[in-house]
């Protein structure tokens, strides 16, 4: 139905006046928008968390208070691990959106007449992990994301449109999935006498074997996000994670260096990540992705700092203790004066100024920091 059928309509009847309004508006909702697509959906973990976690109130996985936020505007502890903003952020901002808000903090008032959900959401939790045991009963699991949350948003997004417009709508959306390092964490951390037994026979697990459960894991959880409408993918690999602060510390009394065996888990996992994704390709032909080599990308960081601006790329800017890194950052905390000098904001998150760079870098770089393509070839 198009302008000239509603026209004949309206001419005849005022039941055909109302049916026009709402053909109309749908058709609005579904193709006026100021971006470079419809909307983005976001999913992963704390890298990408913009305030879910502030709704769980008894985890200690939570960055809604200070020194948190402050180079935020107004200097505001919003829940993001970080001085101010993260990747998602940035690259809201390149897609030409306004960043999508946490889920848990618009599901209350986001109703059927609502078109909060068409702008886009974020479902990330601080401490998610591809497997739900990681960090149990802390955060939103990644599971509970696609199955509770986001699986509730795509049938509103039904409800509201219709199929068609629904299918439609989100085809053109980017989804982001930014997860894996928490399971890569867990499995390096010293044993704790808190594991539970399914934990403790997870992560003992040879290293390849950790590495395939974790990739038959994403497969069937980025098959069931296809069902529901996922067709353009932006994953972001894991990073070095041997690198970060905490995982320093814990090498300091032996090399001093990067933790090996953590980051020797982020390239296994990335290779993982890499092939299961090309298969989706080629088992589904309207799929999409950009995968994201963030560890290539940070770790050229880190071996040539002052070359990209880093003065310090192994403290943690805001913690406590050696390195800042033996107490994650708080109201307590000490805070290194220049939030853009250095590559880590706290024990295992970047500063806002590192995401900002690594996020230019996967909106219009190339292979084979991001491939087969970057995100801005990925919305046409």
């Amino acid at each position: 139905m198009g302008p000239s059928s509603c026209n004949k309509i309206l001419s005849t009847t005022t039941a055909g006046l109302l049916l026009c309004v709402s053909f109309l508006a749908e058709l609005e909702l579904v193709l006026v928008h100021g971006g470079l697509v419809p909307a983005l959906y976001v999913l992963g973990d704390s890298q990408a968390d913009v305030g879910n976690n502030n709704h769980l109130e008894l985890s200690p996985l939570r960055a809604n208070f200070p020194r948190n936020g402050i180079d935020y505007p107004g200097q505001q502890a919003t829940g993001r691990f970080s001085n101010g903003y993260n990747f998602v952020d940035f690259l809201a901002g390149s897609l030409g959106l306004a960043s999508p808000p946490a889920y848990h903090s618009i599901r209350d008032t986001a109703g059927s007449s609502n078109s909060t959900y068409l702008n886009g959401v974020n479902f990330a939790s601080g401490g998610a992990g591809v497997f739900d045991l990681t960090n149990k009963g802390q955060c939103f699991s990644f599971d509970h994301q696609i199955e509770r949350d986001y699986s509730s948003v795509h049938s509103d997004l039904v409800r509201q449109l219709r199929q068609p417009q629904a299918t439609s709508h989100l085809s053109k959306s980017i989804f982001v999935v930014a997860i894996g390092g928490n399971d890569i964490i867990l499995r390096a951390l010293p044993p704790s006498v808190e594991l539970t037994v399914e934990v403790a026979a997870v992560i003992s697990l040879p290293p390849q074997e950790f590495i395939h459960s974790l990739a038959q894991t994403m497969r069937r959880q980025l098959q069931r996000l296809h069902d529901l409408g996922m067709r353009r993918l932006f994953f972001v690999g894991a990073a070095p994670i041997g690198c970060v602060p905490l995982m320093r510390e814990l090498s300091r009394l032996t090399t001093g260096n990067c933790h090996d065996g953590a980051n020797d888990m982020s390239v296994r996992y990335n290779a993982a990540v890499r092939s299961l994704l090309a298969d989706m390709s080629t088992q589904h032909q309207d799929f999409h992705y950009a995968f994201f080599d963030s560890y290539t990308a940070l770790l050229r960081y880190i071996e040539e700092p002052e070359a990209n601006g880093y003065a310090e790329v192994k403290a943690a800017c805001c913690g406590l203790g050696d390195n800042n890194a033996m107490y994650r950052c708080g109201r307590v905390s000490t805070v290194c004066p220049n939030r853009t000098n250095h590559m880590f904001w706290d024990l295992v998150h970047p500063t806002e100024t590192t995401s900002r760079k690594l996020t230019g870098i996967a909106f219009d770089g190339s292979p084979p920091l991001v491939s087969p393509i970057n995100v801005r070839k990925l919305c046409g």
